[in-house]
């Protein structure tokens, strides 16, 4: 669950995340000053407090990793409601269509859906692997996922997506007579979705799970692992950054190392049993990673 990568600039970005982490903890403790002061506590007292205190948060920030990365997102963030916010604007203006679910990447999509079923065959269909009767899809869109990866593996697949808009062209337009095999439509950011308890067979997370922060995407992986059912599996599939963590401004989305994921998924309590890498794309675009975890 460490953060440390190898390499003298890796150091540097690790120590710049400490230090993040630590400008953030001192700012937040720097506003309760004069508070704690005003109510009758003596300097000695409130001084000595502070001190044992940043003791232990600076043992917390070395053994639980995950102390650092909620500072640190939160500096990257600037805010969650203005971060969740941002996403919701800018998918407003996403057409309800192939392209709009790609951006700019529309022939990109085959490559993506081949990686994707490769990928799938490896955990469903078999002694010890997931069933093949129920998936969910996260973060669906219009279904391009649904449509192309889970439909021809699944008997039925419950679709999750904030934006109506695209539930309802999923359902009217892009699926087609395979809409009759959608169980149930989630109209819910995935920071306030709970899944049925012990109902998929395999949850797919692609390019949503950046739109959450560590914190949430943890308490999402949790519910999601009550939602499974036996030998059930979570599939995330996202861009993952080549170093740190950085916020993209247009689509308000985290661009996390796959450290970092990794981290929450082990916070999560969750087991990685896959890792591969999205191969096709352009050297140029950021990395895209499938981690399968259970």
């Amino acid at each position: 669950q460490s953060l440390s990568w190898g390499g003298h600039s890796e150091t540097h970005a690790s120590n710049m995340d400490f230090m993040g982490a630590h400008l953030a903890f001192i700012s937040r403790w720097k506003e309760t000053d004069d508070e704690l002061c005003r109510h009758s506590m003596s300097f000695v007292l409130h001084k000595a407090i502070r001190s044992d205190f940043f003791e232990s948060y600076l043992y917390l920030l070395e053994t639980l990793p995950l102390v650092k990365l909620y500072a640190v997102t939160s500096e990257v963030i600037d805010g969650e409601k203005q971060f969740y916010a941002r996403a919701q604007n800018f998918y407003k203006d996403v057409p309800a269509s192939e392209e709009g679910m790609m951006g700019d990447y529309i022939e990109l999509s085959d490559v993506d859906i081949e990686g994707s079923k490769e990928f799938l065959k490896k955990f469903v269909g078999g002694p010890g692997k997931a069933g093949t009767v129920c998936a969910l899809d996260c973060g669906c869109g219009i279904g391009r996922v649904t449509r192309n990866v889970l439909l021809p593996v699944f008997e039925t697949v419950d679709m999750a997506d904030m934006m109506e808009e695209f539930l309802i062209h999923a359902h009217e337009c892009y699926l087609g007579a395979d809409a009759d095999r959608i169980e149930t439509y989630y109209c819910y950011s995935l920071q306030d979705l709970t899944p049925p308890c012990k109902k998929y067979d395999v949850i797919w997370i692609q390019w949503v799970a950046c739109h959450l922060t560590d914190r949430d995407l943890m308490e999402f992986l949790i519910r999601c692992k009550a939602s499974l059912k036996l030998n059930g599996v979570i599939i995330i599939k996202d861009n993952m950054a080549r170093e740190g963590c950085r916020l993209d401004p247009i689509d308000s989305s985290l661009i996390r190392h796959i450290d970092i994921v990794k981290s929450i998924i082990y916070k999560s309590d969750l087991e990685i049993i896959g890792i591969q890498k999205q191969e096709g794309f352009p050297d140029q675009m950021v990395p895209v990673w499938m981690i399968a975890v259970k």
